[in-house]
């Protein structure tokens, strides 16, 4: 399978819509499957999910083949499909694999000439039996037999039918369900930066260009600007301990399981600084032990990239997604703390 590329967010929007159409249409029925199918391979296109974009084409119009056989790349395709199954070898005995390669207009048709090839049938069996109204007349078996052979075909192809249509379906709910879940995950980050956003400017000025430096480092496709993107939301970190709890020489005592530790709150020990303003600003002890423990894991981590990287080291960020989360919990550090901080003015 290949991989994708993230599609913009207007692609996303009108993916969604088109993901909950699709739905309708299979459930009531309002369009013919073939069709449902060329909207999933329209989906597909703007989630930029290719493999999935070239089968619903195929589901539409047929997997290609040639007289050698089929193409490993289309096999792939079709197994993805769930168009796969075995059969025994007439002359060998053996159970070999093959692939249905028609297409879903295809089989349509082939069921509605089975379907007219059974009423045609039953109408023989009619016109035989009613030539005398007293009299019954057995039809020949050789129209029983093409009627059963023709019922067996009809079930064998309703059976087809019902799984490409299972597989669209399937396809396009879990398409859209994802859709949704990122459209919400979007909308709640997106007002969490928007409060950080308005908040952090007047505070530490430098920020709001940093956390732009942040963003053009997560659009890059090499993984160093991603560690940028990384020490950016240290240095964000830093700044915004130097103006909320700014450096003390003198440590701090608290009591844990009855000993006493020093709490370290010099320059670099920001995370500690940062812990220390919410434990004296937060009313609720919940929240105090939510945001410290948040501090304390991003904190331990944005020093250990910051330590790999003075030391030379390119194993620091494994791939974009990692530093996305890092970003993420800065930000929503960010507000805790500049919510705790306005809630302290007057």
């Amino acid at each position: 399978m290949t991989a994708t590329i993230p599609p913009n967010p207007k692609a996303l929007e009108e993916a969604l819509e088109l993901s909950e159409q699709i739905l309708r249409n299979i459930e009531l029925s309002e369009i013919p499957l073939s069709s449902a199918a060329l909207k999933a391979s329209r989906l597909a296109r703007l989630l930029n999910d290719f493999d999935y974009q070239k089968i619903m084409e195929y589901e539409a119009g047929g997997y290609p083949s040639t007289p050698e056989g089929v193409h490993p790349d289309i096999w792939k395709l079709a197994e993805v499909a769930n168009r796969k199954f075995q059969q025994k070898d007439s002359k060998s005995g053996e159970m070999k694999e093959y692939v249905i390669l028609e297409s879903i207009q295809q089989l349509e048709e082939q069921l509605h000439s089975a379907r007219i090839g059974i009423e045609a049938a039953r109408d023989r069996d009619i016109s035989i039996s009613s030539a005398n109204p007293d009299q019954w007349v057995a039809p020949p078996l050789g129209n029983i037999f093409e009627r059963q052979r023709l019922q067996d075909q009809v079930s064998a192809l309703s059976r087809k039918l019902s799984s490409r249509q299972a597989f669209i379906y399937q396809y396009a709910l879990r398409k859209h369900y994802e859709l949704k879940f990122s459209g919400v995950v979007g909308d709640v980050f997106s007002r969490i930066r928007e409060t950080a956003d308005s908040m952090i400017g007047s505070l530490v000025p430098d920020a709001v260009q940093k956390f732009s430096a942040v963003y053009e480092n997560l659009r890059s496709e090499n993984p160093e600007n991603w560690s940028n993107a990384v020490h950016s939301c240290r240095r964000i970190l830093q700044d915004l301990a130097d103006a909320v709890f700014p450096p003390q020489s003198e440590d701090r005592i608290v009591k844990r399981e009855k000993k006493e530790i020093a709490i370290k709150l010099g320059s670099d020990n920001y995370i500690n600084r940062l812990i220390c303003f919410a434990e004296d600003n937060s009313t609720s002890k919940r929240f105090k032990d939510l945001v410290g423990s948040h501090l304390t894991f991003l904190g331990d981590r944005l020093d250990s990239v910051f330590k790999a990287a003075q030391k030379g080291s390119h194993d620091t960020i494994i791939s974009r997604e990692e530093a996305d989360r890092y970003v993420v919990y800065t930000y929503m550090i960010v507000a805790d703390i500049l919510s705790l901080r306005k809630s302290m003015e007057p």
